[in-house]
């Protein structure tokens, strides 16, 4: 019998993701039962590529269906224009109470605010239409807190993060299996599902709930099991030069990374840089990194679970995706960030029960952040109040190929620093030439900087981006092709918010065309 109420969404970012880290696509390492589950229930988009990075320019775009080149998110730190619509302002336009557990790394526009406003002091502020639920925030507080009350006595430190060796071992702030000093029932993530399954209880009409699961973003720890749940047999290799040096010569923004990327960002209260790590050490990080993924999917399993006992399965909208990937190790990076493939590939799971007569699709177009907007406005039947960039996936729910869909996937990154202009001042650029635009699609990849020399890759002859042919004369044409492509696809997506709209005698008139 057709489900004719209001259907609950949940929309779940997982942070820091690889969209290769499934093992729905194939992975030979890391195991996600629960999400591969999901997936047999719904529809896997396999080439789906977050839109800018790090977190706050990613979020921005998930949360706008907005390029960068339009929210203008470009750093942590950037505020986020008030006159976006957003994800969660739609939502209360139709009926829901948005409801946040975790974080969306959304700074506020200073403009709307008093001097005195302590939002200005913080990028982690929460997106204009949620309500919070349970935050979560960079520096643990929230769940350290809980920690103490469950476990009663002083409330832990940050230091919790520590392999449990330490202090004993003097070593222990390199990469470690040893696990941190909390269980598996105690992680941040445990942290969030609790309120989220307590929160639920609570709820008497449909709701729709965004869990941002701060895992797997670093720091790079996990309890047991999960700590040697993995070993790296059989898994890829790594995807880089030689020596760190050869990697340096690639392109100066990859010089300017290595000399600055600190172990400090990875792996509590490591010391040096993270191109001086061993491939041992790298090793032992993608194996955390993976038992990461697994506790995530297990707390996941816990949703899935209680929503089929409870009886909201079969009237949930769940999506699960990242708001960004990380290079764990590829090209002598970690993180995110730059032009490579490794940053920007998320993976994306949507459910919708509507469509379970399509369970188990699996979609190679490529996709991109920016389309989760239109998609969960289409499905709530609510119209954006200002332009996308995105578009609504729901025919590929419904089995359908929409007509005209991209033949690329695009993303922008900036690496500007306005506050101490290291960037600008190593590399020789003014703060709006530090940045770069990506078109890619199955052949080539072609990386568009405003300041500094161009990167041209064959993704066929070289799925690693190890070769630069930028430069070929022989690739010339080519190069010259996705420029133009690069150039067309950035005039078509500028802001076009009041350009569809014409004031005639009559009023206000907008018919475009949108459709060949």
């Amino acid at each position: 019998m057709k489900d004719n109420r209001a259907p609950n969404i949940l929309l779940i970012t997982a942070d820091q993701w690889r969209g290769d880290c499934l093992s729905a696509v194939g992975h030979a390492v890391v195991r996600t039962p629960h999400i591969d589950a999901l997936a047999k229930d719904g529809t896997l988009f396999r080439q789906h590529f977050a839109n800018a990075a790090p977190c706050s320019p990613a979020r921005a775009s998930i949360y706008t269906g907005l390029y960068q080149m339009n929210h203008r998110v470009c750093r942590n730190g950037s505020p986020l224009d008030a006159r976006f619509d957003t994800l969660a302002l739609a939502a209360r336009r139709a009926g829901y109470d948005p409801t946040l557990f975790g974080y969306t790394d959304v700074s506020l526009d200073p403009r709307s605010l008093d001097p005195a406003d302590p939002h200005l002091s913080s990028y982690e502020g929460v997106l204009p239409g949620f309500t919070v639920g349970q935050l979560l925030l960079e520096d643990d507080r929230q769940w350290l807190s809980w920690l103490k009350t469950r476990r009663g006595g002083d409330r832990p430190t940050r230091d919790i993060h520590k392999p449990s060796c330490w202090p004993a071992d003097p070593l222990a702030t390199t990469p470690s299996r040893e696990p941190p000093a909390y269980s598996a029932e105690e992680t941040q993530t445990a942290f969030l599902t609790d309120a989220f399954l307590s929160w639920r209880e609570e709820q008497s009409r449909p709701w729709f709930a965004h869990i941002s699961f701060l895992r797997p973003h670093p720091p790079f720890c996990v309890p047991e099991p999960y700590n040697r749940m993995f070993d790296l047999q059989g898994a890829k290799k790594l995807m880089r030069h030689a020596t760190v040096e050869e990697e340096m010569a690639v392109h100066p923004l990859a010089a300017l990374f290595l000399r600055q990327l600190p172990q400090s960002s990875f792996v509590y209260g490591a010391q040096g840089r993270v191109c001086d790590w061993s491939l041992d050490d790298i090793d032992t990080i993608r194996a955390i990194y993976y038992g990461m993924i697994a506790e995530v999917d297990a707390q996941f399993g816990r949703i899935t679970d209680t929503l089929k006992q409870k009886g909201d399965w079969d009237n949930t909208i769940i999506v699960f995706t990242s708001d960004h990937a990380e290079m764990m190790g590829d090209h002598w990076m970690m993180g995110k960030g730059g032009a490579y493939d490794g940053s920007y590939h998320i993976p994306l799971v949507i459910r919708d029960p509507a469509h379970a007569d399509r369970a188990g699709r699996v979609v190679e177009d490529f996709t991109s952040s920016a389309d989760l907007m239109p998609t969960l406005l289409e499905r709530m039947k609510i119209t954006p109040r200002n332009h996308q960039d995105g578009a609504s996936l729901l025919p590929f729910l419904a089995g359908e190929h929409p007509k005209g869909w991209r033949d690329h996937a695009f993303w922008e990154f900036d690496f500007r620093d306005v506050v101490t202009n290291a960037s600008e001042e190593a590399l020789g650029l003014k703060s709006n030439q530090c940045n770069l635009a990506v078109v890619r699609d199955h052949q080539f990849k072609y990386v568009h900087f405003a300041g500094l020399p161009p990167l041209l890759f064959d993704l066929q002859a070289d799925p690693g981006e190890m070769n630069n042919l930028a430069d070929d004369p022989t690739h010339l044409a080519t190069r010259l092709y996705y420029a133009e492509k690069l150039l067309a696809l950035r005039a078509e997506h500028l802001d076009q918010t009041l350009a569809y709209t014409e004031l005639r005698e009559n009023g206000p008139i907008s018919k475009p065309r949108l459709s060949i």
